[in-house]
């Protein structure tokens, strides 16, 4: 077994088909079945189901697949850390939820510390990916929320995935909606007068993560609503079919994308409760210590 056949097995695992799985991968379709086939032959298991509709996971590859991501990961990890031509550079990276505060704190520490050479990133997405990518290194600090749905879905994995969640602040629900609404000029609002727009959410990738939304209400059964991966194009949504989105009020005046936007306070109550997770026990960087001080500064907790 090496790293290439467990990036061919990932691949597969998220293309529909081996030809667009050995497209993607530019390898020929003959050659990553043979490679795969010997994989499954050397662990003694099988790994993917082969029938006339496609190719789907067994049991077995979907257990192989879990341990394989990490795998993965922490070789990412190696590999950028030692054979990268980007070696002397400053390096940091957080993973976050989509909350404007954790990107400020971000572009702050950048500037007052500014090295010479550096290589940051910021990762802006799904809440599984968050807790994932601090658990494997990918990012030192994570920004993450819950609310009452799903608090102990997510106190459960935080634990599991050997992290530690540091609350900042509890924000109570707004909606929000474009300006042009006719709720606009509203200071409350129930969600049976929102029933005939829809609610756009942030796509959590599959139903299983149900209870890993970020939006407050997770429970709740909204007669329409739109999944969306990107917070531009769920602002065009909103303002386009006059939907409306859940949150915790926070807009900041001077992010262009947010503009446009009005909140509304939400009367049925579901408060999110934001936080960053760090490794249980790991040691930050400068960087990360920076990090923390800065979204410290948002602290109402």
């Amino acid at each position: 077994m090496n790293i290439l056949q467990i990036k061919y097995v990932l691949e597969i695992a998220n293309s529909r088909s081996i030809r667009e799985a050995a497209t993607k991968l530019f390898v020929s379709q003959p050659a990553l079945s043979s490679s795969v086939k010997e994989l499954e032959e050397e662990l003694g298991i099988q790994i993917f189901e082969r029938t006339n509709k496609g190719i789907t996971l067994t049991a077995e590859g979907r257990e192989f697949v879990v341990y394989a991501k990490k795998v993965e990961a922490q070789y990412e990890i190696l590999e950028d850390r030692y054979l990268t031509k980007d070696n002397g550079k400053e390096k940091f990276s957080v993973s976050t939820q989509h909350y404007n505060f954790a990107i400020r704190a971000f572009t702050n520490v950048i500037k007052k510390n500014y090295p010479e050479k550096f290589l940051f990133s910021i990762h802006e997405t799904r809440t599984r990916m968050v807790l994932e990518d601090v658990r494997d290194l990918k990012s030192e600090v994570g920004i993450i929320s819950f609310s009452g749905a799903n608090e102990k879905v997510m106190k459960k994995l935080i634990k599991e995935y050997g992290l530690k969640f540091v609350p900042l602040m509890k924000r109570d629900t707004y909606i929000y909606v474009w300006k042009g609404h006719k709720f606009a000029g509203r200071k409350e609002i129930s969600l049976d007068e929102l029933v005939d727009y829809p609610c756009v959410t942030f796509d959590q990738s599959d139903d299983s993560n149900f209870y890993l939304t970020e939006e407050a209400m997770a429970d709740y059964d909204f007669k329409k609503m739109i999944k969306s991966e990107d917070r531009a194009t769920s602002m065009e949504i909103i303002a386009e079919l006059q939907g409306y989105s859940i949150g915790s009020g926070m807009l900041a005046e001077d992010d262009a994308v947010l503009q446009g936007l009005v909140s509304i306070k939400l009367k049925e109550e579901d408060p999110l409760t934001i936080g960053y997770i760090v490794r249980k026990g790991g040691i930050l960087s400068a960087y990360g210590n920076a990090y923390i001080e800065e979204i410290n500064k948002y602290k109402e907790i």
